[in-house]
């Protein structure tokens, strides 16, 4: 099978924070009747709107895509590995925390087995939006149990402001929360596993209060030093426009492009790659004809793909991730310049 490009048509979820306008992003989807908190861009029950996987899911594509189209590293990967999404916030998410694998494959094999390290890239910010992130040195169990009952949880945690083109990187295992006024396009492993700890006392829409994982989360979460935290990009080489490594660990390695005139770009073989458009329109070409491209699209670029030509009709900002063989990228930056001291706050083993 001939190595094509091919665009993934997103799924929504309802969620009580979310906003019932997605615009710039999905600038259709105004004045919904639900709060839509999240677009899934990776979800496997996403439908693949061409190619030669067209109509089928991304699940289905994957168990039957050549191995040449995976990557060498990925080419007995059981599941997709990445899941991407779009984050819609009007109101503070749940304080939460995600297990590692580890945990996950001892006590949660029915939900895939799977922790769930995760980052962040804030598309846009309103003033004064923040994340909480980490406990707070010093932070002990029986001061988190307490700030539950006082309702005083936030107290104990992090607080981080955030600003349009900030990247936020979250370990399993760290507790967190997210706050209104900001979109965010997130990158994870692929699991949906989160322990909920504290909801504001919120009602669904049936009325009643969500479910709660305290003693769950209380096994998980590091009441310690947190790695997780905001990033500053490195710089990449690249022969126009720029091109910035916002964050990389064993599960993802996840950069910034900016583009504003024609890029000629290479797949590489070890691993396919997503490019999720954030701004902007034009075309992408490989060997076949030009395909248009809007904001809010993701596109599973083949590893086996060779060159593709990214040809912007307005400044385009994308967001590519892949998983990484992360020793071998840190020898590739390490031969560019960077210092170790660098890599060390923008690669995480």
């Amino acid at each position: 099978m001939k190595p094509e490009l091919f665009r993934i048509e997103p799924t929504f979820s309802p969620r009580i924070w979310g906003a019932r306008s997605l615009a710039p992003l999905f600038p259709e989807k105004t004045h919904l009747q639900e709060p839509i908190g999240e677009a899934w861009l990776t979800d496997v029950h996403c439908r693949i709107a061409d190619g030669p996987f067209a109509g089928k899911s991304l699940g289905e594509a994957w168990s039957e895509m050549p191995p040449d189209w995976r990557g060498s590293r990925l080419a007995t990967t059981r599941d997709f590995p990445l899941l991407v999404k779009f984050l819609f916030p009007t109101d503070k998410l749940s304080i939460q925390v995600h297990p590692d694998d580890a945990y996950a494959a001892a006590h949660e094999s029915a939900a895939g087995g799977r922790g769930k390290t995760e980052m962040w890239y804030v598309i846009s910010a309103e003033p004064g939006a923040d994340v909480l992130l980490g406990m707070k040195p010093g932070t002990t169990k029986e001061d988190f149990l307490a700030s539950l009952q006082s309702g005083t949880i936030e107290a104990l945690f992090n607080e981080i402001h955030v600003f349009a083109g900030d990247t936020i990187f979250v370990p399993a295992r760290t507790g967190h929360g997210i706050g209104p006024g900001m979109i965010l396009c997130e990158v994870q492993e692929y699991s949906d596993l989160t322990y909920r700890v504290y909801d504001y006392n919120r009602l669904d829409a049936h009325g009643k209060p969500r479910e709660l994982h305290i003693q769950k989360a209380l096994e998980v979460i590091n009441f310690g030093h947190s790695t997780g935290g905001k990033i500053s990009p490195l710089q990449l080489p690249t022969e126009s426009g720029k091109r910035n490594l916002l964050a990389a660990c064993s599960y993802f390695a996840t950069e910034r492009w900016d583009l504003q005139t024609t890029v000629q770009a290479q797949s590489c073989a070890e691993n396919f790659k997503l490019l999720i458009i954030l701004d902007g329109i034009g075309q992408i070409q490989s060997q076949g004809s030009p395909r248009e491209y809007r904001r809010g699209e993701c596109w599973l670029i083949p590893a086996s793909l060779g060159r593709f030509c990214l040809q912007p009709e307005q400044h385009t900002g994308a967001i590519v991730t892949y998983v990484p063989d992360l020793a071998g990228l840190g020898q590739d930056l390490l031969r560019i310049g960077i210092s170790e001291s660098r890599l060390s706050a923008t690669l995480f083993g």
